[in-house]
Formats: C-alpha cells, sequence, structure tokens
C-alpha cells in the first residue's frame, strides 16, 4: 500500500466480507477467535436508521470496521472496532470512530459508549486515546439454574418494585443507572422503568419491611462452548443489600433460568469488592475477569 494512499469511509456491503475477515478471524485467541466474521453479513443486512456499519478503505481494500447502534434517543453504542494489523499506526481506528461519533450525533445521540475486557490493554488504550473516558465495570455472576431452589425473602415479579429496588441501590451508583440493553447483546443502557417494563421478566426481593434486590432477564440465547451447545438465560442486572438478599435473589434467578428452559445463567453485577466477595460468601460461582464499560461525550460532533 502506498503511504500517500488517502483513507475513505464508507457504508459496509457484502462484498467487503472476504476482506473483514481477513483481519479479523484471530484477533482473539485467548475467546478461540472472533466474533465479527460471523456477525458480519447480519450487519450489513439490518443496517438502518438505528445501525451503521462502517469499514475504512486504504488503496480500494477494506482495512478497518466499526458499528454504531443507537439504544435510545439519546445513547449510542460502539462496537467491533478492528483495524488490519498491517495499517496500523495510520489513524485508522480513529477516523472510523469518529465517523461513528458523527453518525450517532447526528441522529441526536449525547453519549457514546462501548466495552472492552479487562485483559484487553490495547484497546483500553485505543479507546481512551479516542476520548472515551473509564466510566463503569462489571462482572458476570453465574448461578446455577434450578426450578427447585428456595429463598427466604419474599420474591414479586412486577416491574415496579424492581425499579425502586435498583434505583435505591448501591448498583444504580456504581453501574451508573445502567444495565444490559434488551436488544442489542453485550451493551448497557440506561435502565428505565420503561425498559424494565420490556424485560422478558423482573423480579424483586423483599422482607416485610423493605426492598432488598432486583434483576431483570434479557433474553434466553444457546451458545456453543467445547462443542457443546447450551441454553443461557441472561439478567440484565443484580442488585442485592446484603449476602442474605443475595442468596434470596440468586435462588429467584436460578428458579427462573430454569423455568426458561436455560441450563445456564448469567448476571451482571458491579465490580466491587463489596458485590464480588458477597457472590463468594454465598457461593456463587462468578467469572474470572471485569468488563470495563467506557463513555464518550458527543458534544463536539452535535
Amino acid at each position: 500500500m502506498s503511504a500517500d494512499s488517502a483513507v475513505t469511509i464508507r457504508q459496509a456491503r457484502h462484498d467487503d466480507r472476504e476482506a473483514i475477515v481477513s483481519f479479523t478471524t484471530d484477533t482473539w485467541d485467548r475467546l478461540g477467535g472472533d466474533y465479527v466474521p460471523d456477525a458480519f453479513d447480519g450487519w450489513v443486512d439490518t443496517d438502518g436508521p438505528t445501525q451503521r456499519t462502517l469499514v475504512a478503505i486504504l488503496d480500494e481494500r477494506p482495512v478497518g470496521i466499526c458499528q454504531g447502534v443507537l439504544l435510545s434517543p439519546h445513547e449510542a453504542w460502539a462496537l467491533g472496532m478492528r483495524v488490519d494489523p498491517d495499517v496500523r499506526g495510520r489513524d485508522i481506528g480513529r477516523r472510523l470512530t469518529e465517523a461513528v461519533f458523527e453518525w450517532a450525533a447526528g441522529r441526536g445521540a449525547t453519549v457514546c459508549r462501548n466495552m472492552v475486557f479487562s485483559w484487553n490493554a490495547a484497546g483500553m488504550g485505543q479507546s481512551r486515546a479516542l476520548g472515551f473516558e473509564p466510566l463503569t465495570a462489571f462482572r458476570w455472576l453465574e448461578p446455577t439454574p434450578d426450578a427447585d431452589a428456595g429463598y427466604d425473602l419474599t420474591v414479586e415479579t412486577d416491574p415496579a418494585p424492581a425499579w425502586s429496588a435498583f434505583h435505591g441501590s448501591d448498583a444504580f451508583g456504581e453501574l451508573c443507572g445502567l444495565g444490559l440493553d434488551l436488544e442489542e447483546s453485550w451493551a448497557l443502557a440506561e435502565l428505565t422503568p420503561d425498559r424494565l417494563k420490556s424485560a422478558e421478566t423482573t423480579l424483586a426481593v423483599r422482607d416485610a419491611e423493605r426492598l432488598r434486590g432486583m434483576s431483570y432477564r434479557v433474553r434466553t440465547f444457546e451458545q456453543e462452548d467445547d462443542g457443546e451447545t447450551r441454553r443461557w438465560a441472561e439478567y440484565g442486572v443484580g442488585a442485592w443489600d446484603d449476602v442474605e438478599a443475595l442468596r434470596s435473589l440468586a435462588a429467584a434467578i436460578a428458579r427462573d433460568a430454569a423455568n426458561a428452559g436455560a441450563e445456564c445463567a448469567r448476571v451482571l453485577a458491579p465490580e466491587t469488592p463489596r458485590h464480588v466477595s458477597d457472590a463468594a460468601h454465598a457461593r456463587i460461582d462468578t467469572s474470572e475477569e471485569p468488563d470495563f464499560v467506557f463513555e464518550r461525550d458527543l458534544s463536539a460532533y452535535r
């Protein structure tokens, strides 16, 4: 590629697939590969008013990709940022990300967020260089689905108490009011009463005096792991007062996941010493490492 070639940004097309796959297949060896090759055709097919997949073109060949998604009228999510290793250092990541910022801001978004695995130092460094600021961190709790799980506290499925329990919890502050989005996987959005009403189910635990915890089921899905396909239930946030409340909340989740036909479950929880050690105390499995969420103010692009 010539040193003076100009980089252009445009919307992705199906005929970009071969080039995109060539530099994304082995992005993360520790995860067994990258999701972008499998997702690419679906991204192109579903691009529209609330989603845009962009590619960077250098010498007539795609050398970078990034997608922007609108999660609400004012929230955007950036994902899938990849640049061909052969052309890194040519400001392609910045050009792609700024194009996503401009697209999102042009449709009313005021913030754009992204998520980076905590072990991905390069991804974190790139996010900070692109103007993303650290926002929050989370870890997955993984209670085992069990239709007969017992709990000591009262469990309700009304979204109203679930919202009150979240809004009054320390999880609300630690997560900056975010929970898993109901439509976009691996994306966090501001959790609102309306979003809770649209969840597959909501759970609130209480005693006779007060609310003690909450969660909501976002989706069920099938995922292949070591050649075996398992059905998962995914919960957008876990908020609880103490270990006793967590035990009842986890049991309620275990029952709900089993009733949804899931073999595995995971619950997004704040990455704090209290929340992680509560899970250890309650003997609930957790993911090995946290994930980090970053945020970019889009005022400069509006």
